[in-house]
């Protein structure tokens, strides 16, 4: 009996192997998928698992390609270069892979204004997102996870999308200009791998070996490879940010007595102009405010479907229409954009109410930004007198947050290094609001990153362009220092000494009130263009006045710049120019245009030693070539 049912195990067994030997499946990474663009005239990479020893034959455009998986499963096949075209279909094993085009593969990564995705951008690219119908643009996001233990090889997901009005929403807004005005101009398909983050510092996106010449850095990577210690401080930071904003819930007036409901007697409630701050009326303090405005809509405007544009609120708000929620944004950069449905407006009297809580710095409604209503086309102004009432004031302010996810190599260990073994033409960078407090080691950290992101690709000239940062903040009315001139800078000398690579100066299109400036089809065309120029080796003009040497003159510097970008475009007065003097500090100085020099002078200084153009947060200067094209800001010391 005993021999009988061993028998029958050793049966069971044999058959359980010659099943899962049969079913035995390769397994492709996420990027290596249905809707893939392959990268022309490179030969290829295409990898993957499978069994120890397993055998893998790859089959595309009517050839055959074989190999074994080694002992631990990894297994890669390198396809010949391929020209543009497609689509086509792939046969890995048992696996069939559908929709590939071959084309130009493009690696997009950085913070947040790379991040910022097409929904954003909504009210200036409507017509794009609506009409959006493109085979030949295809994204891939990567998943935004970190990791601070070692490079990872796998993604956790993603698939790569082709260009429709719902998928176009979740692009990057970069990217995608970036990509529409390449696959126009070389009339070939391109592909993005978007991985980026917003908040994220450069080191991040760093490995370890690259940050050997900085100890503080390996230092907060290593800190972090402790899992527990990662768990902890989240609960922790998790626990007292519930309870802080539970405290203000229960402590909200305006909660427990329904501020937003329609026929609520606001009589006795303040007033004040929006936009504008309310703690410049009732002083500085952390916790809740809440806002009511009357408006009278007629019988053509009652129940229809409407927009509410309330611009940029510091920090997080919820509002409502009539009592009904319409809307909520949790932190302080996205804008107010919200979507009345039918039947929420109503002939008459209308009160649109909005609860706002702050948990630290200067709670407002941010200026200049559009805040109507907005109805059939027409816009009701809200940039007027609306009442108001302090919900609950806090003893102390939000607790913080610790942000584990930008540090150090976490983004590049899981978020680039899986990308590796994916052929790419090049990258494009938007990144540098998260270290312009430290300013003066950017250069060379992006020098590093650059070198060892071409190592890793094995690709020692990939082309790599930059998004020099745009101008931000309040202007100044006299020349001072600047951290993000001095970023700024860091960028135009990078951009300079590393071969194959370019910068994409948007100095002219920021918004002193938003970190995040909404005009990014100008930067993706920008960008096109120095890819069109460095990558596809084409003559056009891709950069504003570059700035080259310099020489004195008695009082007067004279400025000269690269040949091919000193066709100024004329202007009558150039603004933006600042001179210094041996003892001096700097001034601002009168400039002018002589052929193909900028000649500059200060009445009031006679020994110039150094000019400066554009050096500050949000500078003014206009100094263009004939393409329209801004000169970066530049220092000649």
């Amino acid at each position: 009996m005993r021999n009988k049912l061993f028998f029958k195990i050793l049966i069971l067994l044999a058959g359980s192997l010659c099943i899962s030997f049969l079913n035995a499946k390769i397994k492709l990474p996420t990027l290596v998928s249905d809707g893939m663009v392959l990268q022309r005239n490179q030969k290829l990479n295409i990898w993957g698992k499978a069994d120890a020893n397993e055998k893998v034959e790859v089959k595309f455009l009517n050839k055959n390609y074989k190999t074994s998986a080694d002992k631990n499963g990894n297994w890669k096949i390198v396809l010949p270069e391929q020209k543009a075209g497609g689509p086509y279909i792939m046969t890995i094993n048992d696996a069939i892979l559908k929709d590939i085009l071959i084309g130009d593969v493009y690696l997009a990564s950085g913070q947040s204004n790379m991040e910022l995705p097409m929904r954003r951008l909504t009210p200036l690219y409507a017509d794009e997102i609506k009409n959006a119908s493109d085979q030949n643009i295809r994204f891939f996001t990567v998943p935004q996870k970190y990791n601070f233990k070692s490079p990872q090889t796998e993604l956790e997901g993603g698939k790569w999308e082709v260009t429709n009005p719902q998928t176009i929403l979740n692009f990057s807004g970069v990217a995608y200009f970036f990509a529409k005005e390449l696959s126009q101009k070389n009339k070939v398909a391109v592909g993005i791998i978007h991985a980026s983050l917003g908040g994220s510092p450069i080191q991040a996106w760093m490995d370890e070996n690259s940050l050997k010449k900085y100890p503080e850095y390996l230092g907060e990577a290593k800190k972090w490879q402790n899992d527990d210690l990662i768990k902890s401080t989240e609960l922790n930071e998790q626990a007292l940010s519930k309870g802080w904003y539970a405290e203000l819930d229960q402590s909200d007036l305006g909660l427990n007595q329904h501020w937003e409901k329609f026929d609520l007697n606001d009589a006795d409630w303040k007033t004040m102009q929006i936009p504008g701050s309310w703690e410049d009326k009732e002083g500085p303090f952390d916790g809740s405010v809440w806002f009511r405005k009357e408006i009278n809509l007629n019988k053509n405007q009652a129940g229809k479907t409407a927009f509410l544009n309330l611009g940029r609120i510091k920090d997080a708000d919820v509002t409502y229409i009539n009592g009904t929620k319409v809307g909520n944004v949790t932190y302080e950069y996205p804008p107010r954009w919200y979507d009345i449905p039918e039947g929420v407006l109503k002939e008459g009297k209308n009160v649109i109410a909005i609860r706002i809580s702050n948990g630290g710095g200067k709670g407002q409604f941010i200026a200049d930004k559009p805040y109507y209503l907005e109805i059939d086309g027409q816009k009701i102004d809200l940039k007027t007198e609306w009442k108001y009432k302090i919900g609950a004031k806090m003893e102390k302010m939000a607790p913080g947050t610790t942000f584990i996810r930008w540090k150090p190599t976490g983004l590049y260990n899981a978020m680039i290094n899986p990308l590796i073994n994916y052929n790419i033409k090049g990258a494009i960078w938007y990144q540098g609001e998260s270290n312009t407090g430290k300013p003066r080691e950017y250069g060379d950290l992006l020098t590093t990153m650059i070198t060892d992101w071409r190592k890793k690709w094995n690709r020692k000239d990939l082309p790599f362009f930059t998004v020099q940062l745009a101008n931000f903040m309040e202007p100044k009315t006299e020349p001072m220092e600047s951290n993000w001139a001095e970023l700024r800078d860091q960028q135009r000398q990078v951009a300079l000494r590393v071969p194959n690579a370019g910068l994409t100066v948007i100095i002219d299109i920021g918004e002193w009130n938003d970190i995040h400036p909404l005009n990014k089809k100008t930067v993706g065309d920008r960008l096109a263009l120095q890819a069109l120029k460095v990558a596809d080796r084409k003559n056009i003009i891709a950069d504003g006045p570059v700035y080259q040497s310099m020489k004195t003159e008695g009082n007067k510097i004279i400025l000269s710049f690269k040949i091919g970008t000193d066709d100024f475009e004329g202007i009558s007065e150039l603004k933006g120019f600042a001179i210094k003097g041996k003892e001096g500090k700097y001034e601002w100085a009168k400039a002018k245009i002589e052929g193909n020099k900028i000649i500059i002078w200060s009445d009031s200084i006679s020994d110039p030693v150094s000019a400066r153009y554009n050096w500050a947060d949000n500078p003014d200067g206009n100094l263009k070539n004939k393409a329209g094209l801004p000169a970066s800001p530049f220092t000649t010391e």
